[in-house]
Formats: C-alpha cells, sequence, structure tokens
C-alpha cells in the first residue's frame, strides 16, 4: 500500500485490500472513495468486500467509479458530494492512484 498525501484532507493510493483496512483507519483515515470499477482485473479486491469491512471499523465508504470515459460530471458531482458530506481525512484509491488524484483536482476547481 503506497498512500501519497495530496494536501491535509486526501491522500490517494492504489488498489486497497480487506487487509489494508485495518492499518487505513490506524493512520487515521475516516472516509474512503473507490474510484475503480470493480471487475477491471482479475485479482482486484471488489468494492462490496472493502466496504464490509470499512464500515465494521467505522469508516464512510462510497463507489465513485472513473472508467474508460475518464472523470465524467456524474463522477465529479459525486466526488463533490463525498467530499461535502463525509469526514476527513478521507482516502481516495483506484489501481494506481491516478484517477483518484485527477478527479480531487477537477472537484477542486468546482469546490474552491
Amino acid at each position: 500500500m503506497d498512500i501519497r498525501p495530496i494536501d491535509d484532507e486526501y491522500s490517494v493510493s492504489g488498489q486497497i485490500t480487506v487487509g489494508d483496512l485495518d492499518e487505513i483507519k490506524a493512520m487515521g483515515f475516516q472516509s474512503i472513495v473507490c474510484h475503480r470499477p470493480d471487475g477491471e482485473s482479475p485479482d482486484q479486491t471488489p468494492f462490496d468486500d472493502i466496504a464490509t469491512r470499512a464500515e465494521e471499523l467505522g469508516l464512510i465508504v462510497a463507489h465513485v467509479p472513473v472508467g474508460p470515459m475518464g472523470v465524467t460530471e456524474e463522477a465529479v458531482q459525486s466526488m463533490v458530494d463525498a467530499l461535502d458530506e463525509f469526514p476527513r481525512p478521507m482516502l481516495g484509491y483506484c489501481r494506481s492512484g491516478a484517477r483518484s488524484t485527477a478527479i480531487y483536482q477537477k472537484t477542486h476547481h468546482i469546490r474552491g
């Protein structure tokens, strides 16, 4: 797991596993947003598996997939909603962290 801070409230990572969630919680994260569509690769942990354990740990989670169409207006709005409603610090993840960074940058311009 390679967590990279973007600012004081948001960090990104490549794909996480259920086993990473205890450490993520211990690091102080309060919410997680997955930007990876389920089924993108055979070794990928399904979002529902992540969500089940994250919620057991008291983390707030959302699935805002960014697929082949790139960062869509709908995805940006869903991310804005998560940023407005979820406690932070927040962790965004996808395969490498690039989509999680890109969508945050687009929402940051909207939110100011």
